[in-house]
């Protein structure tokens, strides 16, 4: 996975993250709403306003006590156990 900082703040981070879809990015950004501490995640796959951009753009914002890139992670970590638990009760099936 291919990821660029498009811009950074104290509370806001864009990423482009190069190669994924709305299936991945769906999976992400609702991790990362129930993460504590993000107050707006959403991104935009849009080429056609955003003069041919492909890759989705996902933007963090978060309360003014939490890094956003620390939420990114810990949102990864979660949608990370959640597969595993599911790998795990498939294969006990």
């Amino acid at each position: 996975m291919e990821l660029r900082v498009l811009s950074r703040e104290d509370q806001e981070l864009a990423l482009e993250i190069a190669g994924e879809d709305h299936t991945f990015m769906n999976v992400l950004k609702g991790a990362l709403l129930e993460t504590d501490g993000v107050v707006a995640a959403t991104y935009d796959v849009n080429p056609e306003q955003s003069g041919g951009q492909t890759d989705p753009v996902l933007t963090v914002t978060t309360e003014s006590s939490v890094d956003p890139l620390d939420a990114i992670g810990a949102a990864a970590a979660e949608i990370q156990e959640t597969t595993d638990s599911f790998r795990d009760a498939y294969a006990a099936a």
